[in-house]
């Protein structure tokens, strides 16, 4: 399976990048074939511009300028997310490829007011996120990002497609032993992907 891979931590010797390493080590084992896409490394701009938007619902044109990141998406049939939670939210370059690569005629299709969602090629998802805040905080807060991965993709993707959201929490006051664990467990869940 071509699996696309999408991260989005900025600094190289965090846990965040060890936990891309590790998922695209993994699918490679497992032997998918991997499409790692580290928006940081690939200079991704995440800022939609007033043309961007202007154009947002003009498929072809509307892709014109992240062409090699739609073809990208478009040819996955597996996505696993990356990334940090930061203030409740996905990382501003995460959001921006959410807001400049999944387009009309891209991830969805808009006919008289009718939004139809295009990606049913991907047939499988993962989340792999890290919180500073507790499950209790992230629940009390709304848990936005998971409500994205489980609600909003999820529904973009092919019908009844398996997800599988993974989080540690409270990174805050992670130990060596709590950042071992989880890590060990991402392994387990790609090579099962």
């Amino acid at each position: 399976m071509r699996v696309l891979v999408l991260h989005s931590h900025p600094v190289t010797e965090s846990y965040g990048r060890a936990l891309y390493n590790q998922t695209v080590e993994s699918l490679t084992k497992a032997g998918h074939e991997v499409d790692g896409c580290n928006l940081y490394d690939e200079g991704f701009d995440p800022v939609l511009t007033a043309h961007d938007r202007r154009v947002y619902h003009e498929y072809p044109e509307n892709t014109a300028l992240v062409k090699p990141y739609v073809e990208r998406l478009k040819a996955a049939e597996g996505l696993v997310i990356v990334t940090p939670v930061w203030n409740f939210g996905f990382p501003a370059m995460l959001k921006g490829y959410f807001d400049r690569v999944w387009l009309m005629g891209v991830s969805f299709d808009l006919e008289d007011g009718k939004l139809t969602p295009t990606l049913r090629h991907i047939r499988k998802m993962a989340a792999v996120l890290t919180y500073g805040a507790t499950p209790m905080r992230a629940f009390l807060a709304g848990n936005p990002p998971k409500k994205i991965i489980n609600r909003v993709i999820r529904v973009q993707i092919k019908i009844g497609a398996p997800v599988k959201f993974m989080a540690h929490y409270d990174m805050n006051n992670c130990t060596e032993q709590t950042r071992a664990a989880f890590m060990d467990k991402v392994r387990r869940e790609m090579e099962r992907f």
